[in-house]
């Protein structure tokens, strides 16, 4: 029979599955292989999942299944599509009235599929529909938007909200994920819009494709101009190359153009950037002040004054917003909610990849340990010191076996740390030091790695000064940052920013602190050296190079060369290193034994 659920409409035999392996057919009737199994079940602001004009910091439980019905190149959610087991003792088995009741339970204003795609687990998803409708629950989910008009007609009645990635207007891009045509997604666009469901779009800028980001918005507005476009900026992950990485003023510049096509556009993967807020489209006033979170994450900060009722108290143009914003914060724990799951579980697979592991089935049980009981929580903590870092990789490495290569990595990083902190009773003065994710205002929150890193290297993180929690950041005013006076500046590995950009930044915005006036504004020799995986230490080295240049001299990049090969048994390329936590090049790849 032909699958009904996505329009790859996989013609499968008695017995057989389909291309994604969610479903098989049985009696001439396509079964969910894996009902009721979730990877993730916890709650989530929208700005987070994310949505923006749909019940503004509204909570919502989050489920997230495995699998996919597209097998996407750079996939952000690839650990959990592609390389989690369908049937890891990690996922959870609820019925549809436990998931219910977990939103009611969690006083959550609704329930939301997010990560991987609801058409891999459609029929859960449509009983869970539903039941929360029943039960006076929000429900809605983000997807590929591969619906059949069958499967969507089904879903439409008991969805309020949706957020389509399009990929592009080229059946190519589409045929390299393994359907056949984008138009199915711009006509579900359409039918979600016309059967009143919310409907957002996001697609991604990559560094070689603003026309055609451009022509996704004349799209989009010829069905209507009010449905909000997310900017994707593409963040190199998995298999992805970092030359298709545009920097955030490149994206911003593709933004402005957007304005004049659209009403409401929006810039994510952009730390710093005032594009996430919604400006009113008549007369330019600020009505909601959002902040970077994370990838593919923004966080509600201020409802400005402007807004009032759904309406721009400045000019009184109604805004297309649904629902009244909720006064109560509510903010994620550690890595939960959203796509900082899958950095977690990234980080947990670059440690391995440094001790020798290169079966992904050895990875995958280290992965469902580390989502039982209060892993997560454990995890998040012991990355952001020394110490508790050593134990996380002793303990990896106890359970694949690989103890011996762990205590030559902990003792190269010990050693590196040692002669680092030999040399510290002779600084004489300490730098003030700022650390700074993506644009020169969005200051790394006190308790992250980098910000120990500036310590172990004889800095005074002034980060520390500023009691932002929260991940990974947010931003602070000029007038905050001048008062700190750094004199020097890092910017973060895993989202920086070309140094001559950051200047122009620091100009443009009145930035006159030492660091720039001196000149002693850094990035590190490569993506993801002071964050992520224990290739941290690697940062950890320049860092002191550049505080204390009299007192320190590390060849990173002869460092750098040894590390590679000596715990990723391979050459440094430089060029083939993009932004993952758990590949050291774009090449690496797990064995799937």
């Amino acid at each position: 029979m032909i699958c009904p659920i996505c329009e790859r409409r996989c013609r499968v035999e008695e017995n057989s599955v389909g291309a994604c392996g969610r479903y098989q057919c049985h009696n001439n009737t396509m079964l969910e292989r894996f009902p009721n199994s979730y990877l993730v079940v916890a709650p989530i602001s929208a700005e987070t999942m994310p949505v923006l004009h749909f019940h503004p910091r509204a909570k919502f439980l989050q489920i997230s299944t495995t699998g996919c019905n597209f097998d996407c190149l750079g996939c952000i959610s690839t650990v959990v599509a592609k390389e989690m087991d369908v049937q890891s003792p990690a996922l959870k088995k609820l019925s549809p009235i436990q998931i219910v009741n977990k939103a009611l339970e969690q006083e959550c204003d609704g329930i939301a599929f997010l990560m991987n795609d609801p058409l891999a687990s459609f029929y859960s998803f449509l009983e869970i529909c539903t039941l929360a409708k029943e039960c006076g629950l929000l429900t809605g989910c983000s997807t590929n938007g591969y619906f059949t008009p069958e499967s969507l007609n089904l879903l439409a009645p008991h969805l309020d909200f949706v957020n389509i990635g399009l990929k592009g207007l080229c059946n190519d891009i589409y045929k390299s994920c393994g359907a056949n045509s984008y138009k199915p997604v711009l006509r579900n666009i359409e039918l979600f819009y016309r059967k009143g469901v919310h409907v957002e779009v996001a697609c991604i800028h990559k560094k070689d494709n603003d026309d055609e980001v451009l022509a996704i918005a004349d799209t989009i507005a010829k069905i209507s101009k009010e449905i909000p476009l997310q900017i994707m900026r593409f963040i190199p992950i998995d298999d992805a190359n970092i030359n298709l990485e545009p920097s955030i003023l490149a994206s911003e510049m593709l933004y402005k153009k957007l304005t004049s096509r659209l009403d409401y556009v929006y810039l994510f993967n952009s730390p710093g950037s005032e594009c996430l807020n919604t400006y009113c489209p008549e007369c330019g006033a600020l009505i909601f002040e959002r902040d970077f979170y994370g990838p593919m994450g923004s966080k509600l900060r201020t409802i400005s004054h402007n807004y009032q009722n759904n309406t721009c108290s400045h000019c009184h143009h109604k805004l297309p917003i649904v629902g009244n914003p909720c006064q109560k914060v509510f903010d994620e724990d550690g890595f939960e909610g959203g796509y900082p799951l899958t950095r977690a579980l990234e980080i947990v697979e670059g440690t391995l990849a440094t001790l020798g592991v290169t079966d992904q089935k050895e990875v995958t049980t280290c992965w469902e340990e580390l989502l039982r009981g209060d892993g997560l929580k454990r995890l998040h903590v012991n990355i952001q010191n020394f110490e508790d870092y050593a134990t996380t990789i002793h303990y990896l490495a106890k359970m694949t076996h690989t103890e011996t290569t762990a205590k030559k990595l902990l003792a190269y990083m010990r050693d590196k740390i040692a002669i680092i902190a030999q040399e510290l009773p002779k600084v004489i003065t300490k730098p003030r030091v700022y650390y700074v994710m993506g644009k020169p205002l969005f200051a790394l929150e006190e308790e992250r790695l980098e910000n120990k890193l500036v310590e172990m290297a004889g800095g005074i993180s002034v980060n520390k000064t500023l009691g932002l929690k929260g991940r990974p950041g947010r931003k602070i005013s000029v007038e905050t940052l001048n008062a700190l006076n750094p004199d020097v500046i890092f910017i973060s590995s895993f989202l920086d920013c070309p140094l001559e950009e950051f200047y122009t930044f620091c100009e443009e915005q009145g930035i006159v602190v030492n660091a720039v006036k001196t000149k002693r504004i850094y990035t590190h020799l490569a993506p993801c050296f002071d964050f992520g995986s224990p290739r941290w230490i690697l940062g950890l080295m320049h860092i002191a190079n550049m505080l204390h240049p009299e007192l320190y001299h590390f060849d990173v990049l002869h460092e750098a060369k040894f590390f590679y090969q000596e715990f990723y048994d391979t050459p440094l390329n430089i060029t083939s290193i993009n932004r993952s936590f758990a590949k050291p090049s774009q090449y690496h790849k797990m064995l799937h034994i």
